[in-house]
């Protein structure tokens, strides 16, 4: 009675279409687009500031005023006060409510990370679903939250633009180089179109790719536009201060050009929208303010706005880890959280660090500071200081994808790296900030080491997302290299001049060293070896694997002992995981099996196989518990349905809610059924007449047998564990293999077949009997295996798989049985605990169901064929 035995089943042929190249490379392409963008911008930059010196630059820096950074730091900390809100609106709009400190927290954490970096595992959204998993909101919720707060700030972004252009069509005109009312006009047809659409999403009308976009209601659309407006004026302020007072634009100007410059950085993909927002916002107002003083504004305005945050919200977390290790009574939900945000937010400052070592490798050191260090120390030591601190820089931007994974070699990497790079970065250019910056990293790292755990390789080859980073950086450092040193003429004899005043040689030097090493880190991750071949668990393992089984509470572990599976166990030994793969998915079938630590730590060998395989990680069944690992490892999970478990020990004939069941075993005893449970010794001897059973109740369903999460006949399978039976006259008439385990906390059943001429009810009165068996024989719960679709969310805001799902729930009968499995499994009053389809990468959750429907049913031509 699994979930697997009937899935809808309406598909043709025998093997899957090939992905096209498109879909196989989607990734790679992407981040190729964005890199190309970057390029684009990057060359716009510097054209742009072809009138405009490094040396310029420094002195628009140093004469931006302290009032100016000061009140520049206020309105930051508005802007990031008004951020909290987007959360709590979310939380609010789900009907959850959680604690002020908590909820502010990770919106803080969030939009520090997700604005320095904005991809992979480093994003906003990855930070909500760690800190709200284990605030207990569900997949579900957090979904839903992320995709409220992406949406709503979209809208009010796009909305707040367009409105603003249309009073300002006459300041703006001029800067886009076309006439105010062709601005005006553009503007207004943008923005009816946007309430056009706005209106027919209100009436549940609106569809995007196949599906339908529900909005809340106008009183939650207003305050979260009202949020967006105070976000994107409070964050264009913090330039606006830094500004030069020479500069003539009027506030209102500058705003819409912000936030214009905002929304195509965010659309463009690059992370942190580098040089994309610099670039348009030089496009705009080049004529109307000096560009060096522009850009010393933006490179401030970088400072504070991005790395500002960053860097408070490491100290928050290092504070608290500081009063953990004291043993403070501290244990307040904003804690946890923090505990629990410590290593992504460690990951940005390493990110953040990497990329300010591998810059400031290409540009000047002060002339004072070479002063100082020309008498302390010898060329050869500065001229290696300053090579060795660039490629320590791409080191730690590495290392940090590891930080990101709580990998405990990725730990002590940054505290070697951070270390070597602050003494380096004092040796190289005195560098006061830079060691500053570096000592914080290292000051958080130390309290942190108990939250990176896993025991993993750092050799892993980086994902599309990380390689985009490192191109980013290493592309940024050529354009700043030009941009420094565009003075001066290039010849051979530059890469061999040795003098501590000889700035453009050393920044050659380490610039080639940064591009060689990036590449060979790009070439191990698109060049490594394929995958090995998924194979069948072999004797050996299937051996330490049902021994975990035994000594573990889950009843349908013992699924392992079918052998069609692949099985991977943890390093301690104490825990596996069984999986198979079908076409570009890799699915692990149920939680992995073991303690937590070891159980959290599969989770992470699994999905990194399936990286390195090429294919998307599934894990099909999870449950509750392996929900925060699997946001951890940058999983998605989607409601699959729910699981019925009895409690035995309430599980009780007497009352007036059993009456149903007694008049059950009582109609079974009258039609002279008798129930018996054949231990494992004894059901070889019996072995035949169940065969004959099976083979009668497969064809007569027209049926063969299914596979992964299902078992199928066989004499090594069947004589593993105990058999329940039912006899009529006699003669066996039906069966259920048991699936127990030693520790007595769950037993659960697999195959359940019965003769074609058994009496009416027989099924019913096998489970009665056996419930009340196994209660007697000490068992604590009984797996009835789960309701398909059951128990997802009717909500008008639930997420897009939820009303896709209660549509074939609802209307799906002549394919499957949905109301009719679970009105059966109620009749025994369950605990019914949701079960989730997680899947990696973001991709279609469709597709993954569709490949472990493929995989239960032994390919197309099985599912076709039943």
């Amino acid at each position: 009675m699994k979930v697997a035995d009937e899935f809808p089943e309406a598909l043709e042929g025998d093997t899957l279409p090939p992905p096209s190249f498109f879909n196989r490379h989607a990734k790679s392409i992407a981040a190729i687009m964005a890199f190309v963008v970057f390029a684009a911008v990057g060359y716009a930059v510097y054209r742009l500031t072809e009138e405009v010196s490094y040396a310029d630059v420094l002195r628009s820096l140093a004469a931006t005023s302290a009032a100016s950074i000061a009140l520049a730091i206020i309105f930051t900390m508005l802007s990031f006060l008004t951020l909290c809100f987007y959360d709590l609106n979310a939380l609010s709009f789900i009907d959850r409510k959680r604690p002020w400190p908590e909820v502010a927290l990770t919106a803080f954490s969030a939009y520090a990370v997700g604005n320095v970096a904005g991809f992979g595992a480093l994003s906003g959204g990855a930070i909500r679903y760690r800190a709200y998993s284990r605030a207990g909101l569900s997949p579900d919720e957090i979904g839903r939250i992320i995709a409220f707060v992406t949406l709503s700030f979209s809208l009010g972004l796009a909305i707040l633009t367009t409105g603003s252009l249309i009073p300002m069509a006459g300041e703006i005109a001029p800067l886009l180089g076309m006439t105010s009312e062709t601005l005006a006009t553009v503007s207004t047809v943008i923005l009816l179109a946007i309430f056009l659409l706005l209106g027919i999403a209100r009436r549940g009308r609106l569809k995007i790719a196949g599906r339908t976009l529900n909005l809340p209601d106008t009183g939650t659309l207003s305050r979260q536009f009202l949020v967006t407006v105070l976000d994107v004026a409070f964050a264009a302020s913090v330039l606006y201060a830094l500004l030069p007072t020479e500069a003539q634009i009027s506030w209102p100007a500058f705003f819409v050009v912000f936030a214009v410059a905002i929304g195509i950085g965010v659309v463009s993909h690059v992370p942190a929208g580098l040089g994309v927002f610099e670039a348009v916002m030089l496009a705009a107002f080049g004529s109307e303010v000096p560009a060096d003083a522009l850009l010393a504004s933006l490179v401030v305005y970088r400072a504070i706005y991005y790395v500002l945050p960053l860097v408070i919200a490491i100290l928050l977390v290092t504070v608290t880890e500081l009063q953990r290790l004291k043993s403070s009574p501290l244990a307040s939900g904003a804690a946890r959280t923090a505990g629990r945000l410590a290593p992504t937010l460690l990951a940005a400052l390493a990110l953040v660090l990497g990329a300010m070592l591998v810059l400031s490798s290409v540009t000047p050191t002060p002339g004072d500071n070479l002063d100082l260090l020309a008498r302390f120390l010898p060329l050869p030591v500065v001229e290696g200081a300053h090579f060795l601190a660039s490629i320590l820089g791409l080191m730690l931007v590495i290392v940090a994808r590891g930080l990101a994974q709580r990998l405990d070699g990725a730990w002590w990497g940054a505290l070697v790296i951070a270390l070597l790079a602050l003494v380096l970065s004092l040796a190289k250019a005195v560098a006061i900030y830079e060691a500053a910056l570096l000592a914080i990293l290292v000051l958080a790292l130390l309290p942190s080491r108990r939250l990176f755990h896993r025991k993993a390789s750092l050799g892993q080859a980086l994902t599309s997302s990380w390689l985009l980073a490192v191109a980013v950086l290493i592309g940024g450092a050529i354009i700043v290299l030009l941009f420094v040193y565009r003075d001066v003429e290039y010849s051979h004899a530059l890469w061999w001049q040795f003098a501590f005043d000889a700035e453009a040689p050393r920044s050659l030097r380490a610039m080639l060293g940064l591009t060689v090493v990036a590449m060979g880190i790009c070439l191990f991750s698109l060049m490594r070896p394929a995958a090995p071949a998924i194979r069948p668990a072999k004797e050996e393992e299937l051996a330490k694997a049902v021994a975990i089984s035994d000594r573990n509470d889950v009843a349908d572990a013992n699924l392992v002992r079918t052998g069609d599976k692949s099985v991977m166990v943890s390093p301690d030994g104490e825990a596996f995981l069984m999986y198979g793969r079908q076409g570009r998915s890799l699915i692990a079938f149920l939680d992995p099996i073991g303690p937590k630590a070891s159980r959290d730590e599969l989770v992470w060998q699994f999905v990194e196989k399936a990286r390195a395989s090429g294919c998307r990680a599934v894990f099909y069944q999870a449950s509750p518990a392996i929900l925060p690992v699997i946001a951890d490892a940058g999983m998605k999970a989607f409601k699959l349905g729910e699981m019925a478990v009895v409690d035995l020990q309430r599980f009780d004939l007497k009352g007036g809610k059993w009456a149903g069941l007694r008049q059950t075993a009582a109609k079974g005893e009258r039609d002279g059924l008798t129930f018996e449970i054949i231990r494992t010794e004894s059901v070889t001897p019996i072995i035949d007449d169940l065969r004959q059973i099976s083979d009668a109740w497969l064809d007569h369903h027209r049926a063969k047998e299914k596979g992964f999460s299902l078992g199928a006949f066989t004499d090594a399978y069947m004589t593993a564990q105990p058999v329940a039976i039912l006899r009529h006259e006699g003669r066996i008439v039906a069966f259920a293999n048991l699936l127990l385990t030693d520790t007595r906390e769950e037993a659960s059943i697999d195959l359940m077949r019965f003769a074609p001429d058994a009496p009416k009810g027989a099924m019913d009165f096998l489970f009665v009997r056996l419930m009340t068996t196994l209660r007697d024989q000490g068992y604590r719960h009984f797996n009835l295996g789960m309701a398909p679709l059951s128990g997802l969310s009717r909500r008008e805001v639930a997420p897009v798989w939820d009303r896709v799902a209660n549509t074939f729930y609802e209307h799906g009968e002549r394919f499957y049985n949905f109301k009719g499995l679970r009105a059966f499994k109620s009749k025994f009053h369950p605990d019914w605990q949701p079960h989730y389809l997680a899947v990696a990468g973001g991709l279609n959750p469709v597709l993954a169901l569709l490949d472990a429907t493929l995989l239960i049913g032994g390919g197309l031509k099985g599912v076709v064929k039943k």
